[in-house]
Order: C-alpha cells, then structure tokens, then sequence
C-alpha cells in the first residue's frame, strides 16, 4: 500500500516492456515469424539497457 504512490526507477519501466515485448513476440510467433522476430529483437536491445543500467548501479 505504501509503494502506491512509489516512482519506478528506469530498469523497472525497461523490465516491464521488455516482458510485454517477449509476449507479443510469442504471440505473434504462432502466425508472423517476421514479426516475431523483429519483437525478439527489440526485447534484446532492452534487455542489453538493462544490463548496462545495472552495471552502472
């Protein structure tokens, strides 16, 4: 209840997206691998901020 009004911090917002992106890639998986594919791509690059966000930290 406390963490209601908590800000998210940058590597929480890239951890969000980069699980909506491997869903959308997974879905999308079943009918354009195209698609797909290039999804799985950007949920790398995310994956890759978030790896130097920590390091950083």
């Amino acid at each position: 209840m406390f963490g209601l009004f908590k800000k998210k911090s940058e590597v929480e917002k890239l951890d969000e997206q980069y699980k909506k992106l491997l869903e959308q890639a997974f879905t999308l998986s079943k009918s354009d691998r195209n698609a797909s594919d290039k999804k799985y791509k950007e949920a790398d690059d995310i994956a890759k901020k978030i790896e130097k966000l920590k390091a950083k930290a």
